[in-house]
């Protein structure tokens, strides 16, 4: 029998994920082709999820990709954006600017007079995403995020984009989590994943012939029985396998024995039996002083900045250089880019279990104290509170009511479980105790307001304002205590509330003008009370002149605007919103209510048929946001998308609304959490869809924007896009009856509601008409001529009217007037409509050349949108009238490849790029 001392070992071979790591070579393939996509690599802990995408990610960073590569962490996930950040490698003082950038969003929030539920996290995914754009032009990218089942639900939201977006960009995104978790974001991702044909690689473990091959490449000889024993009790986990090798290897137990790998029954019998087990065993490679240091370490979490591991031990970097070094070797810890992580997120809980509970509490809180000493990110130092759970401490106390209403913006969930515990613990009395709980409870309302929780918000502000005394802190608790009320949906009582705040004889003057601004707006979107809600928004506007405040000032007048937009007096409601804007000064605490009032503008301007300068408003809002490095939120889209709807540019309106589902829900009219936004989101994608006789996605749109509630008038006035293409679907599927009764919904328009009903009018004149139905046509007609008589300058109802009485009277000249006023204006989609009803008119006429005319130029006006149903109806309609559309010769296809196979909108972004123009500045 030959025995040697040891066993000679080597590196590890790859073995038993091979077709795995094939489809990985073949995804780079792709990539280096300009075409992207999506691996999706699941399995429990230790099977080998991190090593089999290191290798992947590997294998295209030789090939010359970009490899960014983000891992999510237990303590960081409610952090927004964490693993994202963490993968983008965005962090303040990034020498690449557009990183920087987006730090200074998230990190240097600013405050906002009107919302504090702003949709900074939004917005700085949509800026990430554009990074990822900019990044991916360079070279070829693929991103890593491991540990998946780990993300906060922002950077699932930003995944759940790349996801569509990865296979029109040179990305490919590889993202590896455990099996069956129960997130419905997570749930929902893969299921996305799939539906894009991304690839998915379920990891088992590996089978017995793998084993046998990796100890023999490990070892360059069979191993024997006992040995062979020891490696089956991994039952085929790779994790457990190598650590086990390792140990072994360590204390020197392997030896060659008649030609295989084997070791003493004794040293077998002593070999730790689980994979936490033999990981721990790791940490005797390093002295007892580095196992002290990665037990304080192991509280930051999975990864963690040196700067960060200094100011929780209270010693400089420098000495920390040579135990940090140690554990690398030890294989421990290993750097990623400027920081650093343990190798294994179960060698971190090792090290974090080992510490006794008691023990580990201080630990947090102290760790607390020294982060925020050292000025760390306030969203850290909030982390170490949670997990310290010791609220009523008078440190954490005065940090939490200085830090309250920055953690609130960089981190709501935790901000909010942070002040409920320290609200809910008995008060120690102390000089200033009562102020600070007070400070406590507005934080909390502001934050809870902000998260969408208007029961919780409603009952911290009634206990705020017992014990306020502050006239200042009374009048914005009332405010805040408000719009919890109406984001609740309990109008009434915001309509209270705000009444009882106004009649108190102490409230400050600048409160008075921003509670009546807020209580004309409630009662106009409430109940379209527009004679009480003018009169109170003029009382605003004298109370905010009185005390000089241009916030509330704009705010009346933008009310003002709206009110006069109800009533039909488009040019007044200009010049209200016009003023609005004149009277706010540049200051970014501004932001949200100039939005708003901007917004209301393009909308004015539609409404009058300056289609032309509502655009060019619109460029330069933007290029005014981008001067003064403002960023838009999913509400600026939503107005986009709506005006480019009427033009007929269709593919830059579904750009502009980008994944609806998740940008909705960020869109809020600002201090009124309504429906309208979303619903306006979801109902424009489902009309295009509808009209594009794309019936699934359609369909989807409507049943997420249907479930939306109608409690207000507010609600009401933006559903008619979802009403029409829920319309259009019941015509297609031959039930015109049940298309005409869905739009008839939209000929009650209630008092004080906005619809503009004439824009759907020629569609119910059509379907009358179809149906020979001569009550409803009757009805019809009558809505169409007090629609335009209600229009102080004659507009767009003006013009719906004629081509309304042209259509049910055949009265030629009328559609005719109708038809040059859409194409003076350039209503590209309402041209179109009037021109088929024209050819309709006549062919009845007997006038089948001007006819066929008609009907051509209206055919190829809806082909050009990509309105393929409107396409067959109106040949269908036609037809049945004898006429058909001229062929004249085959038509030439489209261009598949040059600058002709482009779209205009396509076009547009190419000389952007020639510019030079970044891709934020493209998307603008």
């Amino acid at each position: 029998m030959e025995r040697s001392t040891a066993a000679v070992t080597r590196p590890q071979p790859w073995v038993g994920r091979e077709s795995e790591l094939a489809a990985f070579h073949r995804a780079i393939d792709d990539l280096h082709r300009g075409v992207g996509g999506v691996i999706w690599v699941e399995g429990e802990a230790g099977i080998g999820k991190s090593a089999l995408v290191a290798c992947g990610g590997e294998a295209a960073r030789q090939r010359g990709c970009e490899l960014l590569w983000g891992t999510g962490d237990q303590l960081g996930s409610r952090l927004p954006l964490r693993l994202m950040f963490e993968c983008l490698q965005v962090r303040h003082g990034s020498p690449d600017p557009r990183r920087a950038a987006v730090a200074d969003l998230v990190f240097a929030r600013r405050p906002h007079l009107l919302s504090e539920d702003d949709d900074t996290h939004a917005v700085a995914a949509e800026l990430l995403l554009d990074l990822v754009e900019e990044v991916s032009a360079a070279a070829a990218t693929i991103l890593v995020l491991d540990d998946l089942h780990w993300a906060d639900d922002t950077s699932l939201m930003v995944v759940q984009r790349l996801v569509l977006a990865a296979v029109n960009l040179p990305v490919l995104l590889v993202v590896s989590t455990r099996p069956q978790s129960r997130r419905p974001q997570l749930q929902h991702l893969r299921s996305t994943v799939r539906r894009q044909g991304g690839k998915t690689l379920r990891l088992g473990p590996l089978p017995p012939e793998s084993v046998d091959e990796l100890l023999r490449g490990r070892f360059g000889v069979p191993p024997g029985p006992v040995l062979a024993a020891l490696a089956a009790q991994a039952t085929g986990n790779p994790l457990f396998l190598r650590e086990l090798l390792d140990a072994l290897a360590r204390e020197g137990s392997v030896h060659l024995v008649d030609g295989h790998a084997e070791v003493p029954e004794q040293v077998a019998a002593d070999v730790p039996g689980t994979l936490v087990e033999v990981v721990g065993s790791r940490l005797g490679d390093v002295s007892a002083d580095v196992v002290d240091l990665l037990r304080l370490t192991a509280l930051l979490g999975a990864d963690f900045a040196v700067t960060d591991v200094a100011a929780v031990a209270g010693r400089p970097v420098r000495e920390l250089t040579v135990d940090l070094q140690q554990a690398v070797a030890a294989g421990i810890i290993v750097p990623r880019g400027t920081r650093m992580t343990f190798r294994h997120p179960l060698i971190r809980q090792v090290l974090y279990d080992g510490t006794p509970a008691a023990v580990r509490l201080g630990l947090h809180r102290d760790a607390a104290r020294a982060l925020a000493a050292d000025s760390a990110d306030p969203a850290r130092v909030a982390q170490q509170l949670l997990a310290a759970d010791r609220p009523g401490d008078p440190w954490s106390r005065r940090w939490l009511v200085g830090a309250a209403k920055e953690l609130a913006c960089r981190a709501p969930a935790i901000a909010a479980d942070l002040l409920r515990r320290e609200l809910d613990v008995e008060p120690v009395a102390a000089v200033g105790e009562a102020d600070d709980r007070v400070s406590l409870l507005i934080a909390l309302t502001r934050t809870l307001v902000g998260l969408g929780e208007p029961e919780e918000a409603e009952q911290r502000a009634r206990q705020a304002l017992l014990a306020a005394h502050e006239p200042d802190d009374r009048g914005y608790l009332s405010w805040l205590l408000a719009r919890a009320q109406f984001s609740g949906r309990r109008n009434d009582a915001a309509i209270t509330t705000l009444g009882e705040a106004l009649a108190s004889p102490d409230l400050p003057a600048i409160w008075r003008g921003r509670l009546l601004a807020s209580l004309s707006m409630i009662q106009r979107a409430h109940a379209g009370r527009l004679d009480l809600a003018e009169e109170t928004a003029r009382e605003a506007l004298a109370a905010a002149g009185a005390a000089g405040d241009p916030f509330a000032a704009s705010h009346a007048l933008t009310g003002l605007g709206l009110i006069h937009s109800v009533r039909r007096d488009h040019d007044a409601a200009l010049v209200s919103l016009e003023n609005a804007l004149q009277v706010l000064t540049v200051g970014p605490e501004y932001d949200d209510l100039r939005s708003l009032a901007q917004h209301a503008r393009i909308f004015t301007l539609q409404n009058l048929s300056r289609w032309a300068d509502a655009q060019a408003s619109l460029q330069e809002v933007r290029a005014s946001d981008r001067r003064h490095g403002r960023r838009e939120g999913a509400l600026s889209g939503i107005t986009a998308a709506v005006l480019m709807f009427w033009q007929g540019r269709w593919d830059d309106a579904l750009a502009e609304l980008g994944f609806a589902d998740h940008r909705s829900a960020a869109a809020s009219y600002r201090g009124l959490r309504e429906s309208g936004p979303a619903l306006l989101c979801h109902g424009v994608a489902a009309l295009i869809a509808a009209r594009g006789h794309e019936r699934a996605r359609a369909a989807r749109h409507l049943r997420i924007g249907l479930q939306l509630p109608l409690d207000t008038v507010a609600d009401r006035e933006n559903r008619d896009f979802l009403v029409v293409a829920r319309a259009i679907l019941a015509e297609q599927d031959g039930n015109p009856r049940q298309a005409l009764s869905y739009l008839a919904e939209l000929l009650e328009r209630r008092t004080g509601e906005m619809t503009l009903t004439h824009q759907w009018l020629p569609d119910l004149t059509r379907l009358a008409l179809d149906l020979d139905d001569q009550e409803a046509l009757s009805t019809v007609l009558d809505t169409a001529r007090a629609e335009a008589a209600a229009e102080r300058s004659p507009a767009r109802a003006a013009a719906a009217l004629d081509r309304c009485l042209g259509l049910a009277g055949a009265d030629q000249a009328q559609l005719e007037r109708a038809v040059s006023h859409y194409r003076e204006h350039g209503v590209t989609v309402e041209l179109a409509g009037a021109l088929e009803d024209l050819a309709v008119v006549a062919a009845r006429s007997d006038q089948a050349v001007k006819s066929r005319r008609l009907l051509g130029e209206a055919v190829e006006l809806f082909t050009g949108i990509g309105a393929h149903w409107d396409v067959r109806r109106s040949q269908a309609r036609l037809r049945r009238l004898g006429i058909r559309r001229g062929v004249h010769g085959s038509r030439p296809a489209r261009p598949r490849h040059g600058w002709h196979a482009l779209t205009p909108t396509e076009q547009r972004v190419a000389l952007l790029v020639a510019e030079g123009r970044s891709t934020a500045d493209i998307s603008h």
